[in-house]
C-alpha cells in the first residue's frame, strides 16, 4: 500500500490503520497529531481509523521547551 507520509511516498504492508502505522515508525501516540487527508485524528479513534492506497498523512511531533 503506498502512502505518503509528510509528503514523502512510502510503502508499507496493508491493510494498516493509524495506530499500526505510529507503531510502525516507532513513534510514541502521546507526543505526535496525525492528520489523515487533511482532517485530524483524534488520538482516541487511531486503531479505528484504516487506511487507503494514496492517502495522505500529516505527522507533527510535539517539541517541548521554554
Amino acid at each position: 500500500m503506498l502512502i505518503k507520509v509528510n509528503g514523502e511516498a512510502r510503502e508499507f504492508a496493508g491493510p494498516l490503520n493509524v495506530k499500526a502505522l505510529t507503531e510502525t515508525l516507532q513513534l510514541n501516540p502521546t507526543q505526535i497529531a496525525v492528520e489523515r487527508n487533511c482532517e485530524i485524528v483524534p488520538r482516541s479513534t487511531y486503531a479505528q481509523v484504516e487506511l487507503n492506497e494514496g492517502d495522505a498523512i500529516e505527522i507533527v511531533h510535539f517539541i517541548g521547551g521554554g
